[in-house]
C-alpha cells in the first residue's frame, strides 16, 4: 500500500470514527434522559396508546449502543491491521479484500467470500 493509500484509508477510518463516537455520544446522552424519565414515580408510559413504552426505547438505545461500540472496536482494530500492514487482507484465508467491500466496509476483517461462508461474522 503506498504512503497515499495509507493516509486515505486513515482519513476514512478517522471519520467513520469520528461519527461513530459522536453517535455514542448521542446515544448515552438518550439513555439518560429515558432513565431519567423512567426514575419518575408518575410517568405511566405503559398505558400510552400514542407510542413505544420508555422500556422498549431505552431496550432499542442499548441495543444501538452496543452496536456502536462494537463497530468503534472494529475501527479501532483496523488502524491497528493498518499500523501492521494487514490492512485489507481477510483474516481467514489472507487474500486481498475487494476495494468494493473496504469502500463499503472500512473495517472489513474478511473478503467476501470469507464472511458469506461465515454469516455469523460481522467484519
Amino acid at each position: 500500500m503506498s504512503p497515499r493509500d495509507h493516509d486515505g484509508v486513515r482519513s476514512t477510518l478517522g471519520a467513520e470514527r469520528d461519527s461513530t463516537v459522536s453517535l455514542i455520544e448521542a446515544l448515552s446522552s438518550r439513555l439518560r434522559s429515558v432513565v431519567e424519565a423512567t426514575a419518575d414515580s408518575s410517568s405511566d408510559d405503559e398505558h400510552d396508546p400514542e407510542g413505544t413504552t420508555l422500556a422498549v426505547e431505552r431496550g432499542q438505545i442499548v441495543a444501538q449502543l452496543d452496536r456502536s461500540r462494537v463497530r468503534l472496536d472494529e475501527i479501532d482494530a483496523a488502524f491497528g491491521r493498518l499500523d501492521h500492514g494487514t490492512y485489507g487482507r481477510c483474516e481467514s484465508c489472507g487474500e486481498s479484500i475487494g476495494p468494493e467491500r473496504l469502500d463499503a466496509l472500512p473495517a472489513a476483517r474478511h473478503c467476501i467470500a470469507c464472511a458469506t461462508r461465515n454469516s455469523a461474522r460481522r467484519w
